[in-house]
């Protein structure tokens, strides 16, 4: 029997990381959160916290130090940490390692389908892509079974999904960048070519997106948003899986990246904050 989704562990409390445990959190779910870089999660915790408590939602938030405490009695895990393969297996084989029996892993990956990091566990009838978009006000989740997983578990992600008022975007057949990262690849890929090559300014290609979709945010804003080192690591996971290489990333976004020039998170990118 698998176990109704009562407590939530977020492997990974990055920008992201958090964002989703915070989303997760305000719909009375229980959270762990785990980073190895601990810095500031208590303070985010106490102040989660706080706003539960302030709306009177049930549910505690916790952070923990060691992986192993944070996932013991986890009904769902959702792995946040960078955008790189073989660092996804190793924390996927420690999951694997301490959590419950019953319990689903899940990869918020914004382009590895979870079958390349199934290997690492023995438990493949229950591991999923669960995608969450950045803005997270964008009410969707991708959701993606690896080449085991149970009808049973996949349900039982669309319905986590849908009980924390998102919308579900079903692959139905496995593919790099799943539903809309990967019309967004596109978009991102070819705004990095107009930009590298000098065809308009970042300012002219934000302004026309914006006018054209109504969104408050351009590409490249948005790309800042997300931060340019997950960016550049999503853009090099395209590259690695298709050896196209119209699809490997700017050298010139790699040395924005080495210089620590992350976007909105060090107050410099493409745009200054």
């Amino acid at each position: 029997m698998v176990n109704e989704i009562k407590t939530v562990s977020i492997i990974g409390a990055g920008f992201l990381g958090k964002l989703i445990g915070e989303k997760i959190t305000l719909k009375n779910y229980t959270i762990r959160f785990f980073d190895v870089n601990p810095e500031g999660l208590n303070k985010f915790v106490r102040r989660l916290e706080r706003k539960k408590k302030r709306l009177g939602i049930s549910g505690e938030v916790t952070f923990h130090e060691s992986l192993s405490e944070a996932v013991k009695d986890a009904d769902l895990i959702i792995e946040a940490v960078p955008e790189k393969l073989d660092l996804k297996k190793e924390i996927f084989s420690q999951i694997d390692k301490e959590a419950p029996p019953h319990a689903i892993i899940a990869t918020n990956s914004s382009s590895i389908p979870v079958s390349k990091i199934e290997s690492a566990v023995e438990r493949k009838d229950k591991v999923l892509n669960l995608h969450f978009y950045h803005p997270m006000n964008t009410p969707m989740v991708d959701i993606q079974k690896g080449t085991k997983t149970s009808d049973t578990i996949f349900e039982k992600g669309k319905k986590f999904l849908e009980d924390i008022e998102t919308t579900p975007l079903v692959v139905n057949k496995e593919c790099f960048g799943f539903v809309f990262n990967r019309i967004w690849h596109v978009v991102k890929k070819d705004c990095l070519k107009i930009w590298e090559g000098g065809y308009a300014d970042i300012e002219t290609v934000d302004i026309a997106w914006k006018i054209f979709t109504g969104m408050g945010l351009g590409p490249f804003q948005l790309m800042d948003a997300i931060g340019l080192d997950v960016v550049y690591d999503v853009e090099m996971s395209y590259y690695k899986e298709s050896g196209n290489p119209d699809d490997e990333p700017p050298q010139t976004l790699k040395e924005m990246v080495e210089r620590g020039e992350l976007g909105l998170k060090t107050r410099k990118g493409f745009y200054k904050y």
